[in-house]
């Protein structure tokens, strides 16, 4: 009951981690209509959403080891809040470049609360597979959250092309009240802090020091990659489906309205799956959990990439004014859908698998986790880049990105997470 409390609060900042990051993903599309630009600038949200966290991942885990969790999760929650008040501002404006500042800010808000989230309910779950597990649960409460953003987004915004900044008013003021009762909520709960953690910051742990484990530094590299395919894949597939130049959806039916359905059902998957990590998370190492997953997602990506277009399926969603129903949508598309069933549970197991015999490095070593998440706005960047200069030919073609990107995690999970370096001192 000691511990309940505290991983009930870390579980809603996980939330709060997607509710906010989830949100410039189609605020990317609203931006590319509103201000008439291309596909790469239109992403330019979501790559200032995740470069903040290059900028602050170091700086937010120097401020965890010294200050510890509770200190740097309220610092978090009120970045947060002001982030988000700059982007209600570029609403207000019709401000592309404002916006751009606010995403910047609310980055740095999301790094600083997953420096604090994912370490403590390691810690919490005392590491190893009861670590990996607490960390599903999180993801899980993380997918709710972003799949209600997805699915709010498309009511509030019939059409995509028309859309406006102002139009996301009701998520952000969503937001404003969530980083508020939150802000509230940390300050009066206890939160339990590492009891070595005022002397490991008195000894200012270099960094070369946690660089001589062969095992973080590549999983540091999986999650640069894992964030951005996590990111990309439906990014793109968004983008894909809603683009009527395309013609990958029958005459009659309405692009924006299955682009959103199909795109909410990936980070639905991404619940689902978290959910099952979660369970089962206590009986299956990471390594092997992160090594199936791995391996589903390379041979569903590679189908999608070689499946033509016009093999289609019938696939559930909405479609605007007629409702929930089935629309025929391409075979790639809904392989691509699945990928999140297998994105799920890569963040938790890679992770876990990294920080493993880290001791009181560990603080240290999710600042700098935290820094590589700047790939979920690197990678889709290339992605789109791809796809503006091959036209509506790119969408599949710029998938082989992900394909090398899950064929590398596979790596991790099988050779990379082995820990080689178990003689160094930790404590």
């Amino acid at each position: 009951m000691k511990k309940a409390l505290p991983i009930i609060v870390m579980i809603l900042l996980f939330g709060m981690i997607s509710f906010v990051t989830n949100l410039a993903s189609p605020m990317g599309d609203i931006l590319k209509n509103q201000f008439t630009i291309p596909n790469w600038q239109g992403t330019l949200g979501v790559f200032a959403n995740f470069i903040a966290y290059a900028i602050m991942g170091i700086p937010a885990g120097n401020l965890l080891q010294r200050r510890g969790y509770k200190t740097t999760a309220l610092i978090a929650v009120a970045v947060g809040f002001i982030g988000v008040g700059v982007q209600l501002m570029s609403g207000l404006l019709g401000s592309f470049g404002i916006y751009l500042v606010g995403a910047l800010i609310a980055g740095f808000s999301m790094c600083l609360l997953n420096t604090v989230v994912n370490p403590m309910l390691n810690r919490l779950g005392g590491g190893g597979n009861k670590g990996n597990q607490l960390i599903q649960f999180g993801g899980t409460f993380n997918s709710l959250c972003g799949t209600a953003v997805i699915v709010f987004t498309g009511l509030l915004i019939p059409s995509i092309v028309e859309a406006r900044i102002s139009d996301t008013f009701p998520l952000m003021y969503t937001a404003l009240a969530i980083f508020a009762f939150a802000f509230v909520v940390i300050l009066l709960t206890k939160i339990p802090e590492n009891e070595g953690l005022a002397q490991s910051a008195s000894r200012d742990l270099p960094l070369s020091g946690l660089l001589k484990y062969r095992h973080f530094v590549l999983g540091a590299i999986a999650i640069f990659i894992y964030v951005g395919v996590e990111v990309g894949t439906p990014n793109i597939l968004n983008k894909w489906l809603q683009n009527p130049d395309a013609h990958v959806l029958a005459d009659g039916i309405d692009p924006d309205d299955v682009a959103a359905s199909v795109t909410g059902f990936y980070w639905l998957l991404m619940l689902v799956g978290r959910l099952i990590g979660g369970v089962v998370g206590a009986k299956i190492s990471p390594r092997k959990m992160l090594s199936v997953v791995a391996t589903a997602a390379v041979v569903l990506v590679l189908l999608a990439i070689i499946l033509p277009v016009s093999v289609s399926i019938s696939f559930p969603g909405f479609n605007g004014a007629k409702g929930f129903g089935f629309n025929y949508i391409p075979l790639s598309a809904a392989l691509l859908v699945c990928v999140g069933l297998c994105t799920s549970v890569m963040w938790g197991g890679i992770f876990n698998l990294a920080v493993e015999g880290l001791g009181r490095y560990t603080e240290r070593a999710s600042g700098l986790f935290m820094a590589l998440v700047c790939g979920g706005g690197i990678l889709p960047l290339f992605m789109n880049a791809v796809v503006d200069i091959f036209g509506v030919g790119g969408y599949q073609p710029s998938y082989w990105i992900v394909v090398a990107g899950f064929a590398y995690i596979l790596f991790y999970a099988l050779v990379g997470s082995k820990n080689v370096n178990r003689d160094i001192p930790v404590e």
